[in-house]
């Protein structure tokens, strides 16, 4: 094997792709719009249409906008006319991917389509073919050649159909104002899910699981609090449950650097940190995060509205939820 030749041969590739992709920019016109207006005003599903390399880009496509905001979903053209085609409603928008735009599964079915009298939105390389001509909107995803070194494997074809599939995608996330919330919801067994949707208050310790003294205590009932409850930390409130403070490893071992101070003679009003950090039940477990990282801490209280100790969260608690 000549890796130079391999290298170089890779970065050819890429080099075609990408110019391919950048002729795209010139290719966003009224006829985009006009098919981004007729998705988003569609009543009924975005049904994706591709055969062969043209299908995988197509189930790629269909993935991305339903988990965007856009319900759709992929049907395979060649089962179509065995029955599937009934999944296509009046109410729905056909988006059909052939580079050649002669794919004969396609034309075969494109008839009982125009019956339906359904949008039909068309991303051909050749916008002379009958699908282009019989499409209510045709996106020209043509490119000069093919990445491949023979001209004949779909490189740079389902490259650029695949980018303009997102800029489809995206654009109606825009347009239907799409937020976080939204994307968390249809994701909510992924990380990102899960960084979206949990809150401080869904993972933190609560309860008696709580470290807490009241204020006024001495060390002793401290570092008992801290051993049993096993998070690092405790909390110091006054007498309704407002925190005043917090007590950590850390400060242990500060104290311990000092052997001349009696521990057991301390109070923990003398030794607690008062400019301390605290997050609310309702933040983010993502912002937990990270708050823990740009403080370099591993665990702080979790507050209310009246910045009443209800909880105590450590690295543990994120670890275990998958946000980190």
């Amino acid at each position: 094997m000549d890796k130079t030749k391999v290298a170089q041969l890779a970065k050819a590739v890429i080099e075609t792709e990408t110019r391919a992709a950048e002729k795209l920019l010139d290719r966003i016109n009224d006829t985009f719009i006009s098919a981004i207006d007729a998705m988003l005003h569609c009543k009924g599903r975005v049904v994706v249409l591709g055969m062969g390399k043209s299908g995988h880009i197509g189930n790629k496509v269909a993935a991305t906008l339903a988990s965007t905001g856009t319900p759709a979903f992929f049907v395979h053209p060649g089962e179509a006319s065995h029955g599937d085609l009934g999944m296509i409603t009046s109410q729905d928008v056909v988006l059909a991917l052939s580079n050649s735009g002669e794919t004969d599964e396609i034309l075969t079915i494109l008839p009982l389509i125009k019956r339906l009298n359904v949008p039909l939105i068309a991303m051909t390389g050749n916008p002379q073919s009958r699908l282009a001509k019989e499409s209510s909107f045709h996106l020209d995803v043509s490119v000069e050649k093919e990445a491949c070194p023979l001209g004949l494997a779909p490189t740079s074809s389902t490259t650029v159909t695949l980018v303009m599939g997102d800029a489809l995608a995206v654009a109606l996330l825009e347009s239907r104002g799409f937020t976080q919330d939204d994307f968390a919801r249809s994701h909510p067994g992924g990380r990102l899910g899960k960084r979206l949707l949990l809150h401080v208050e869904d993972i933190m310790h609560s309860g008696d699981d709580v470290p807490r003294i009241q204020a006024g205590a001495n060390m002793t009932a401290a570092l008992e609090e801290m051993s049993k409850k096993g998070l690092g930390m405790t909390t110091i409130v006054d007498n309704n449950g407002a925190l005043l403070g917090v007590f950590t490893d850390g400060d242990v071992r500060r104290l311990l650097d000092h052997g001349e101070i009696k521990i057991s003679d301390l109070k923990i009003d003398d030794v607690m940190s008062t400019n301390c950090m605290s997050i609310h039940k309702s933040q983010l477990a993502a912002e937990a995060l990270q708050l823990m990282e740009a403080k370099s801490i591993n665990a702080f209280p979790v507050v209310d509205e009246n910045n009443k100790v209800i909880g105590a969260l450590n690295m543990h608690n994120l670890l275990r939820a998958g946000v980190v």
